[in-house]
């Protein structure tokens, strides 16, 4: 009887061993929060922004419902804040022809049935009759449900380039000046220091 319970003490403890080194392999294992751009995650999201952007361009209102949760927000760019359903609608009642809405998927991380995609966007369309390209980051928050991946929330952020930056490099002249920069107490000014 003795030597059963030695055998059975042995055989637990060695199952405890080998199950904490097991578990501290897996542990050990470096894991990234964001996901590569070779990612299967990033293929997936990138084929849901893609029926995102279709379901716009096409003012398709159930193509939009297969994307977007009941319970959206969506913070725009200009920072009016919409849900699904004005969204819906803003799809549907936009009469622009030249609207066309394109969106890059850069990284997703996922938690469990949540996930968050950041990327890229570029929308074109009319403003007073002339031709607008803008261009900006975003940033969504999706949940496994049911049906699939529905965006829960999204905010949208317009990167902007300095025209004013152009055209002040082109201006810009280089200078003469032996030193770069004028320093007072060290250096001979243009002024006559016989004064």
């Amino acid at each position: 009887m003795t030597r059963f319970l030695a055998v059975l003490a042995a055989s637990l403890l060695a199952c405890t061993f080998a199950a904490a080194q097991g578990a501290a392999t897996a542990a050990a294992a470096p894991t990234s929060l964001a996901t590569s751009t070779e990612s299967p995650d990033i293929r997936q999201f990138q084929q849901i922004e893609d029926k995102w952007s279709l379901a716009e361009n096409q003012h398709d209102q159930y193509g939009l419902d297969l994307v977007l949760s009941p319970l959206l927000v969506n913070v725009a760019a200009d920072g009016d804040v919409t849900t699904h359903d004005q969204q819906v609608v803003q799809a549907i009642t936009n009469d622009d022809k030249l609207y066309y809405l394109t969106q890059k998927v850069i990284a997703v991380r996922m938690m469990g049935d949540v996930a968050v995609v950041n990327g890229t966007y570029t929308v074109r369309h009319r403003v007073n009759s002339s031709e607008v390209v803008d261009k900006g980051v975003f940033t969504q928050v999706f949940q496994q449900t049911r049906a699939g991946w529905m965006c829960v929330n999204a905010q949208r952020t317009l990167v902007r380039e300095d025209s004013n930056a152009k055209t002040k490099n082109k201006d810009k002249k280089s200078s003469t000046a032996e030193f770069p920069f004028h320093i007072p107490l060290f250096m001979k000014g243009d002024k006559n220091s016989d004064q």
